[in-house]
């Protein structure tokens, strides 16, 4: 049936929406983007204004391809998405859709002359991408985490994602790292999440912290501290400074003892990481490897491989969410 429906319709959209910028790619069955555009994702005073600058922006991409005739679905991959009512639900990082619920795949929908269009956590999504075109290829039991602006994170359990009763299960990103007055403020309303600490945002917090309490040089110092990102951290590491350094280790460490956690439930073969602070290579993967192991149950040492996605990361979230868009009958 898929063959048929791909001769007739050959492509899907697949959405990668971040929680800064928002990826489109049009996909063919094989899993080739064959055209490709982005928008950033704030700066919208209403998920409508967000989906209008998203249809003008996928207009020249699909008359690239042949135009909407040829257009079987679209698949969205969205912080805080729901994939049995197609909504994004209280997603801190987004604007338009942090109070509120916003039924995208319905909005996208009647925008591109009523295509199917199914949605997903963006983590989710990525997942998806792994599983079929990256190194979790093969493997029935994984998690991917995403570390950008947040920190999400798709589990795979017996080869099927974990979407628990609600659809919201497996946000791994907002476990409880840190309790008490000291655990910092997240997006989500809570304090003292895994995303407060370890996102890229996190990192670049965990800078400007440590450069206020210590009059240590750094490389980071040349820098206003309110601009600082998790890039700035990562070059400044690269060049051997102590400061930076020690705040990857603090993050990777962090990111490490969760793992262990994670391993407890679900007892996965590999967790994946992917996400641009994955660019920092050792910096971030050493302390992780080390702290899993340092606490993690003794019947789970030595089982999981930790592993960095193959995949550019936004190839790998556009491509899961056009995975899911070919799975809609």
């Amino acid at each position: 049936m898929m063959n048929e429906q791909s001769n007739m319709k050959p492509y899907v959209i697949g959405l990668d929406l971040g929680g800064t910028n928002s990826v489109f790619g049009i996909v063919d069955a094989r899993g080739e983007i064959k055209a490709t555009t982005a928008i950033k994702t704030g700066g919208f005073a209403s998920a409508e204004a967000y989906v209008d600058a998203c249809v003008e922006a996928l207009q020249p991409i699909i008359e690239q391809v042949g135009g909407l005739e040829k257009i079987k679905a679209m698949g969205i991959g969205a912080p805080n998405g729901n994939y049995y009512k197609g909504t994004i639900e209280y997603a801190p990082n987004l604007p338009w859709a942090h109070d509120c619920i916003v039924p995208l795949a319905k909005m996208f929908s009647e925008r591109l002359g009523d295509i199917p269009v199914a949605l997903t956590n963006d983590a989710n999504a990525a997942a998806i991408g792994e599983m079929v075109y990256g190194v979790a290829r093969g493997m029935k039991n994984f998690i991917v985490i995403t570390l950008g602006t947040g920190v999400g994170s798709g589990v795979v359990v017996n080869g099927q994602l974990l979407y628990g009763s609600d659809g919201f299960a497996g946000e791994l990103g907002h476990v409880t790292m840190v309790r008490g007055a000291d655990g910092r403020s997240c997006g989500c309303g809570r304090t003292g999440c895994l995303e407060a600490y370890c996102s890229a945002t996190g990192v670049a917090r965990t800078a400007r912290e440590l450069l206020a309490k210590t009059q240590r040089p750094s490389l980071l110092r040349e820098l206003d501290p309110e601009k600082i990102t998790s890039l700035d951290v990562s070059i400044a590491a690269g060049k051997g400074d102590e400061l930076a350094q020690e705040i990857y280790a603090f993050t990777g460490k962090m990111l490490g003892e969760a793992c262990a956690d994670f391993a407890a439930f679900s007892s996965p073969e590999a967790f994946i990481f992917f996400g641009g602070m994955v660019k920092a290579g050792e910096l971030i993967m050493k302390p992780i490897r080390e702290a899993y192991d340092a606490h993690v149950m003794a019947i789970f040492k030595g089982k999981a491989q930790f592993l960095v996605s193959g995949l550019d990361g936004a190839s790998a979230a556009v491509l899961g969410a056009s995975a899911v868009g070919w799975e809609i009958q």
